[in-house]
């Protein structure tokens, strides 16, 4: 009942509301209308018909003439929207009109009222200067039609022409004998020259005022021109010469001064940006304008830095100092000729600075800003590939705050492929390192021609590339004295693989280093097929590639034999008594005993080799790169495929130096350099090389040798001599094993780990077997039955595991026994 009532009032007070007060503003409304428009018709009844045209006329005129200067006024307010061009040659030729005016006025007094009033003005203020006014109007104007504008230059200017101005006019105030009256001033100095040549006699005698207004003229016209003291005499002897002859002379110049001096690099503190914390700003202006002066002077000659690799010229013209070293110091024993070094292209100019670097620069600051980071960019040092900014902190912010904004700044950079060092090593700096957007391709032949790379005789020196601080990298193989490269797909590998082959070819003759070249991939080391430094042909079955690498193992043995007969401890040790007549052979010996060479073992693809015969070329491998180092043997292991089950522990220990290119996962570069890094990289050459007993890599673009220069340099070494090749490098005796374990067929890999792995542990379990080799019940039961017939395990009792029947010292001959006893990694084992 009550909701029922309720619901009645409700809809009474809304029909009553809808009824009553709605038609009581209706009727109001009407009298309020009316009331306004009452006067309406009273308005126009004084005024007549005429006087209405008229007042139309004059409003409709008033609002044309309105509308025509608000239009007019907008179109000059958007004219800051034209083109700079054509906001300077409007300058220029209102300049020119402006001029034309006064030259009327002040010349020939033929301008008219204007031009007389423009007369009375400049003499007034110039006085007899007003005469040349013009002249340096219509030069100004020239100027900013033919120039392009340089906006830092315009503060330096102004001040320039204000000094040349004060001086010039107070001087005239001066020699016009100071007169006081208006008219006099307009035909001396005006009324700039009476305040600074009035003033200044006033306060000292017209002897001393004349000098410094000499002075101020002179430094004056110093600062408008942009010349420091000391270059006033290169400027004068540059005088009248086109700007490319003096941009040539200045590079050259500064060629030999680098030279000279031996700078081989731009120091970093050339591109001092400013100063490394905001906080320290506050400590004192003197230390700020300091800063500035001294950035000021350090990026004056970076545009004369850049063009400094065009001084390649300078180098060839001191060809013995080049050329000396590498096709004559070398060459003294036998006919053999080293290819020359012309034969390899030189890269383009590097550049030491683009406007690139400064957008980056700013967008790093502006993300340090936009986080509250006290840091500041302080410089840069430009590479072939990467360029790394420094980021000096202020005092108390944590370094973690620069590294947690990785992502950010590589979204402000607009790259993935940001890499930040924590510290820079040598500096109190964190780096970050951006790609550039105009990489430099690196060239063989300017790291051969390199000044370091030329004074190091060493024939087992390679090239390379560049660092990022644009130092040329070399290595000398025999100090690494392993080194193991991997990358992905396109990264690079190939390409260092071609310029260690072609600096070896480049430096080093047969005589003094050997190679062994396998190539399961049989297209990548083809071009290198004939020339005389090889032992044997280019290997691309994985078996012969074993064999080889057990060679490789009798040929070390065979050294150290000799070498602690002669009790030597180093190849270069025994070569050095072998030339010099202090080792011989014995009365009765038909031996001749001859220098050792180097041997280089390159393998292109460790991966194939790994899947085929694991076992013999790991232990291959492992032994020459324990061992071979004193013997003269080195080995470089390449795989695009840096995987666990190819870079085994046992190789990553002996293996002490790293070069990685691009990997496509952070798990990846912790196989090669057992740290993160490789996945940032950018491909195309771009490494980190880890040398032996390094702590952090370096970062280096990868030297480039086209298809060209590595054919002209092998033809070269083939016109000089034939290889000769060695019997029995490829020649394992598997036929031998297959004859006699004909029962094992191809499982003699596995059934020697499965050997090793139960005699070692003394516990013969199939179920071990499956766990640790990874291979099937099946497969595991068969290997279990094989050993059983060779008395390694006891027959099987149900669950149990076997009994081992052979103890761990008897492990090799076992193993002898079951690779059928004319292995030749046996006879190496007996040796050791």
């Amino acid at each position: 009942m009550a909701s029922g009532s309720t619901t009645r009032k409700r809809s009474t007070a809304r029909s009553g509301g809808s009824k009553g007060p709605a038609r009581k503003p209706r009727t109001p409304a009407k009298p309020r209308s009316t009331a306004a428009r009452k006067p309406a018709p009273r308005r126009p009844a004084p005024r007549k018909k005429s006087s209405g045209a008229f007042a139309k006329g004059v409003r409709g005129t008033w609002n044309l003439l309105a509308k025509g200067l608000g239009t007019l006024a907008r179109t000059v307010g958007r004219g800051r929207e034209l083109e700079p061009e054509h906001r300077r040659d409007g300058l220029a030729l209102g300049l020119i009109a402006l001029a034309l005016v006064i030259a009327f006025g002040v010349w020939w007094r033929a301008a008219g009222p204007i031009g007389g009033w423009v007369e009375v003005g400049a003499r007034s203020l110039l006085g007899a200067g007003a005469v040349t006014l013009p002249l340096v109007l219509t030069v100004a104007a020239v100027a900013l039609m033919r120039s392009e504008p340089v906006p830092e230059a315009r503060p330096r200017m102004v001040i320039g022409t204000i000094l040349v101005i004060l001086s010039v006019l107070g001087l005239l105030h001066i020699f016009t004998a100071l007169p006081e009256t208006n008219d006099g001033r307009m035909y001396a100095g005006g009324v700039i020259g009476a305040f600074s040549g009035g003033l200044l006699t006033m306060g000292v005698t017209t002897w001393v005022a004349v000098p410094l207004l000499v002075l101020v003229l002179l430094f004056g016209t110093l600062v408008f021109t942009g010349t420091p003291v000391r270059e006033i005499p290169h400027r004068l002897r540059n005088w009248g010469l086109d700007p490319e002859e003096i941009e040539e002379a200045e590079a050259e110049r500064r060629a030999i001064h680098d030279e000279r001096d031996a700078v081989t690099e731009a120091d970093p503190k050339s591109v001092r940006l400013r100063k490394p914390s905001r906080r320290r700003q506050a400590s004192g202006d003197q230390d700020g304008e300091q800063l500035d002066i001294e950035a000021a002077l350090a990026e004056a000659p970076t545009p004369l830095r850049a063009p400094k690799p065009p001084a390649k010229p300078v180098e060839e013209k001191k060809p013995k100092k080049a050329e000396a070293p590498l096709a004559v110091t070398r060459t003294v024993e036998g006919d053999y000729k080293l290819p020359p070094p012309d034969l390899l292209k030189l890269g383009d100019a590097p550049k030491s600075r683009s406007k690139a670097n400064d957008a980056m620069i700013e967008a790093i600051t502006g993300v340090l800003e936009q986080f509250n980071v006290d840091a500041q960019v302080t410089g840069f040092t430009r590479g072939p590939t990467v360029t790394r900014y420094e980021v000096e902190l202020g005092p108390g912010v944590k370094v973690e705050k620069i590294t947690a904004l990785t992502k950010n700044i590589a979204y402000a950079v607009a790259t993935d492929n940001v890499r930040l060092l924590a510290p820079i090593p040598g500096k109190s700096a964190v780096g970050i390192e951006v790609p550039n957007s105009d990489r430099e391709m690196v060239r063989l032949g300017d790291v051969l021609r390199a000044p370091s790379t030329v004074k190091d005789n060493h024939p087992m020196v390679i090239g390379l590339g560049k660092d990022i601080e644009g130092h040329f990298v070399t290595a000398n193989l025999t100090k690494m004295p392993h080194l193991l490269v991997a990358g992905s797909t396109g990264s690079g590998k190939s390409s260092f693989v071609n310029s260690m082959l072609v600096s070896l070819l480049a430096r080093a003759t047969p005589d003094e280093c050997r190679m062994i070249l396998i190539d399961p991939k049989m297209v990548e080391l083809t071009p290198y097929e004939g020339i005389p430094h090889l032992i044997t042909p280019i290997i691309t079955q994985p078996k012969k590639a074993a064999a080889a690498l057990a060679w490789l193992v009798e040929e070390m043995e065979q050294r150290y034999q000799d070498m602690q007969v002669n009790k030597v401890r180093h190849i270069d040790d025994y070569n050095k008594k072998v030339r010099s007549g202090e080792i011989t052979a014995p009365p009765g010996s038909e031996r001749v005993y001859a220098p050792y060479p180097y041997i280089m073992a390159i393998v292109d693809e460790l991966a194939d080799l790994m899947m085929t015969a694991p076992r013999d070329v790991e232990d291959a491998i492992v032994r020459i790169t324990q061992k071979a180092r004193a013997a003269g043997i080195h080995l470089v292991l390449a795989t695009q495929r840096p995987s666990v089950d190819v870079v085994t522990g046992l190789i990553k220990t002996n293996v002490p130096s790293r070069l990685a290119f691009a990997t496509s996962s952070l798990t990846d570069s912790r196989v090669i350099l057992d740290q993160p890094g490789a996945e940032k990289l950018i491909g195309m050459g771009d490494a980190l090389y880890l040398p032996m007993g390094a702590g952090k890599p370096v970062r280096i673009q990868g030297a480039f040798v086209g298809d060209e220069e590595i054919a002209s340099v092998v033809n070269f070494a083939k016109e000089q001599a034939q290889p000769d090749y060695q019997d029995g490098v490829t020649a394992a005796k598997a036929g031998e094993k297959k004859e006699i374990d004909s029962d094992i067929g191809d499982d003699l890999d596995v059934l020697l780990q499965a050997a090793e792995l139960i005699v070692t542990s003394q516990f013969g379990s199939t179920s071990m077997l499956q766990r640790k080799l990874r291979v099937g019940f099946a497969k595991a039961g068969r290997l279990m039955d094989l050993l059983e017939s060779r008395g390694v395990v006891g027959p099987s009792e149900g669950s149990k595991a076997r009994d081992v029947l052979i103890k761990p010292e008897e492990l090799e001959s076992v193993l002898f026994m079951i690779r059928g006893g004319g292995d030749a990694n046996g006879g190496d084992v007996s040796d050791d």
